[in-house]
């Protein structure tokens, strides 16, 4: 499956066949009329984008990243969370140049496209204080995030400081599964020491393997990897160790953790895994799928819990297929709510929606009809007003009710999607859901 939503990110790969061929010998020179072509490809590239936005609470935003045990079922997670006012330098938003050759390898792209996008993007940062001191006093809500297929811990930031910047931990799983387009582990304490890193890449389709009993796997794993992040983050003063030996202190977290007040929260393929986890694990009160690909899960997962849930959807990833899934979770007696909202496109939940300028962004669909920020902030208000509902916060988050009920100029009550056709039943994965997905 080769999606083109990210496709915004990689079109320099048919350009950069215009400057030179792709199997440039590492010694050679390039002339100064293609390096000017490869600047004017960049800035193309480039032309419109914004940041990353901070968050729109009145917390100030710590992350820090986790990593639990030498093994490569190890946690590996990053963390957003309220932190002390401290003179910090903001996050590099993806820290590692093989997470740019995941990506590339994830849509089937050369490797020279992972130096590319490292060159592109290696140096972003995202609003976030690294490693500063968690604010302490009060037990925060924790919410576990799940990602996407082919994305990884880092590339929902968006969300994450926006959530702690309202008093919420969010812990942004990385998945071990296969899904991830790029992750690692360290072998021993020796290896960690030294930063020798093991790397783990997208595991693809093999030829004649069939998607569902593949996803179905996945999907399980996926949720024993969130209540297995749950488990140690509650669990901090248990001998735990991050084995990334960072400067945050995880002892931090002991008294400042609601245990009653715990989310998951995902999207895409990590919307699959919000349904899952909350059929696993009754400690996840209530769960938040954005923009979900409901393919991976079991038909008799999505009558069988009873938590809250609420679907987020963009306006053009949904196929009739998917919303009739959807529907099959709805109970009289069980809180179901969906919005969707106009002009918004998958990739609207995460990171790339910002990171890409605006001709590339809207040719490639990393940005909808509605502005970036624009849709962000509905998402996050929603899901705050959503979460104060059902974890029970005393906040002010209930100012945001009505866009539960999809009740903006932005927002669909519902879908807009029409799941009357008699053919919608066939729909798999082979069809739109192939031609979108993360």
């Amino acid at each position: 499956m080769r999606p083109p939503t990210l496709h915004a990110l990689f079109c320099l790969c048919s350009c950069l066949t215009l400057v030179h061929p792709l199997d440039w010998p590492v010694a050679h020179i390039i002339p100064s009329a293609r390096i000017s072509k490869i600047q004017a490809l960049i800035a193309a590239a480039m032309y419109g984008q914004t940041k990353i936005p901070p968050g729109s609470g009145s917390y100030s935003v710590g992350c820090t990243d986790l990593m639990f045990k030498y093994t490569n079922k190890s946690t590996f997670l990053r963390l957003y969370y309220p932190s002390q006012d401290d003179e910090r330098s903001d996050t590099i938003w993806i820290p590692n140049k093989e997470y740019f050759f995941g990506l590339s390898k994830f849509l089937g792209t050369h490797w020279v496209m992972g130096k590319i996008l490292n060159l592109l993007f290696g140096s972003m940062t995202t609003p976030a204080s690294w490693n500063a001191p968690l604010r302490t006093g009060e037990k925060y809500p924790l919410i576990v995030f799940s990602h996407g297929l082919g994305a990884f811990r880092t590339i929902y930031s968006a969300i994450g400081i926006d959530l702690a910047s309202h008093g919420f931990i969010v812990a942004t799983v990385e998945h071990r599964d296969g899904s991830a387009s790029a992750t690692y582990y360290f072998k021993d304490q020796s290896a960690a020491e030294i930063g020798k890193k093991t790397w783990l890449y997208l595991k693809t389709l093999k030829q004649g393997e069939e998607e569902v009993p593949l996803r179905n796997q996945q999907v399980h794993q996926r949720a024993k990897e969130c209540s297995q992040a749950l488990n140690l983050i509650l669990c901090v003063d248990c001998e735990t160790k991050n084995v990334l030996d960072l400067e945050f202190d995880i002892k931090q977290l002991k008294d400042s953790i609601d245990r009653n007040k715990i989310a998951v929260i995902g999207h895409s393929f990590g919307g699959a895994t919000v349904i899952q986890a909350l059929n696993d694990d009754q400690r996840f009160r209530c769960g938040i799928a954005l923009d979900a690909w409901m393919l991976p899960l079991a038909e008799e997962v999505l009558s069988n819990f009873s938590q809250p849930l609420f679907f987020i959807n963009s306006e053009r990833f949904q196929y009739p297929a998917n919303i009739i899934k959807m529907k099959k979770c709805d109970s009289p007696d069980k809180e179901r709510k969906m919005i969707t909202i106009r002009g918004s496109v998958h990739q609207n939940f995460a990171d790339f929606t910002f990171a890409t300028g605006k001709v590339f962004g809207h040719m490639f669909t990393l940005k909808g009809a509605i502005d970036s920020t624009v849709a962000i902030d509905l998402s996050n208000k929603a899901s705050l007003a959503f979460l104060q509902k059902h974890l029970e916060l005393q906040r002010d988050f209930d100012q945001w009710d009505n866009l539960i009920e999809g009740k903006d100029e932005h927002l669909i009550p519902g879908t807009n999607v029409d799941t009357t056709s008699q053919h919608v039943a066939l729909q798999n994965s082979t069809g739109v859901e192939a031609q979108n997905l993360d």
